[in-house]
């Protein structure tokens, strides 16, 4: 089923034309640092950083451009037809095994695509500029763990969604989106407990200087911490952070050792609290609700675009790289958006923090500590800011800390 153009794929492809084009210039030409920088970071640290960075922002781009057009020559090309003949006589002509096949080669292919890059990123360039302190080997068997999980899930997935459009096929985007959604609450809620331990280990914090300090901030917010973990984040970098994750049994605070072992208890307290104020906010459940309304919408366009004679029984396998396409595409031109929601939560968690901690001085130097030792950079191009931060970066945040300071 080879796919033609729609007014919908125009518009995608004219988006991420554009996206693409100047995200790569101001990867390349960041512009100028505002002079109040200087206040926080000197010179060497704030160059340091932008040439740390650029790269990454260069691959990041080239990668998905290969990966894009790889995948609109096999939904525009002739890819598509050319590997599902060859998947059906290699199966025998077995219907499920030939969509497995297909989506196998596609996968592999991408995969393919996508090791140098992540080689680049995650283990030389990070070497180089001595924050990675995996060895090959081990970052090798993460790629390994990732891919293979990844290749679990998303043949269920799409063996389950074929399944799907040929049982229903006037109605399958409504049965999928709603199936999708109880994934999305699922995984939020497994994810910890389930997946999280293949790649690190996690243990209780002991410090009880921690601990009754995690109990006071979550007095104060008036909700209770089921769990404060630690992981091993040292074993693959020296980058300090947290992140909160789970829900219900599941909900938890996971501090990087790299945190405790480097950072004063003011600004583990400060992170803490921003973590604590994420639950008080409701952040979990407005990421998780977004991600379903997002849910119906994309399945819903996709249902318009795939062509309407392709719903027939068997439906056509090689409609998954339509699928991959779209979805490749959208949450690429739908960046800004996403990142624009996150960055909302993340100036309200800073905000709520450091109303339960009192200590916006506190706030000011996490971010400046943070900014230099993980080598941030402290004030990007805007379009670089509105198109791929997810969190505000360095120098805003501090701004929205001072401006709490008593007159």
């Amino acid at each position: 089923m080879q796919q033609r153009l729609n007014i919908i794929w125009l518009v995608l492809f004219i988006l991420t034309g554009v996206f693409c084009g100047i995200y790569f210039w101001f990867a390349l030409f960041p512009g100028g640092v505002p002079a109040e920088a200087s206040r926080y970071f000197d010179v060497q640290q704030i160059t340091q950083a932008r040439d740390y960075h650029y790269p990454l922002r260069l691959s990041y781009i080239c990668n998905f451009v290969i990966q894009a057009l790889v995948l609109a020559w096999f939904v525009f090309g002739r890819g598509g037809g050319l590997l599902i003949r060859w998947a059906k006589r290699l199966m025998g002509g077995n219907y499920s095994l030939s969509a497995l096949g297909f989506l196998g080669f596609l996968w592999l292919l991408l995969q393919i695509i996508n090791v140098p890059f992540s080689y680049f990123n995650g283990y030389y360039w990070n070497h180089l500029w001595g924050f990675s302190t995996q060895s090959l080997a081990s970052w090798g068997i993460d790629l390994l763990k990732s891919g293979a999980l990844n290749f679990t899930m998303y043949g269920l997935g799409f063996l389950i969604l074929l399944g799907i459009i040929n049982r229903w096929p006037r109605c399958w985007w409504l049965i999928t989106s709603f199936l999708f959604s109880l994934w999305l609450v699922i995984q939020t809620f497994l994810w910890p407990v389930a997946v999280s331990p293949w790649f690190n280990e996690f243990a209780p914090v002991r410090d009880p200087q921690i601990t009754a300090m995690v109990m006071a901030i979550s007095d104060k917010a008036d909700l209770v911490v089921e769990e404060i973990l630690v992981m091993d984040a040292s074993k693959r970098t020296t980058m300090a952070n947290a992140y909160f994750t789970g829900l219900g049994t599941t909900k938890r605070i996971v501090l990087y050792d790299t945190l405790l072992e480097n950072y004063p208890l003011a600004e583990i307290k400060m992170v803490v609290a921003h973590e604590i104020a994420h639950w008080k906010e409701g952040h979990i459940v407005k990421g998780l609700l977004a991600g379903m309304l997002g849910t119906f919408l994309l399945w819903g366009i996709l249902n318009f675009l795939l062509p309407r004679k392709a719903f027939m029984t068997p439906y056509p396998p090689e409609s998954i790289a339509v699928i991959l396409l779209f979805s490749l595409l959208i949450f690429f031109v739908g960046s800004p958006l996403q990142n624009y929601i996150s960055r909302g939560m993340e100036k309200e968690a800073d905000r709520v923090a450091i109303e339960l901690t009192g200590d916006p001085q506190a706030a000011v130097q996490l971010q400046v500590d943070l900014a230099v030792k993980n080598m941030s950079d402290v004030a990007p191009a805007p379009f670089i800011r509105w198109f791929g931060y997810s969190h505000p970066p360095a120098l805003e945040r501090i701004k929205a800390a001072e401006k709490t300071f008593p007159k």
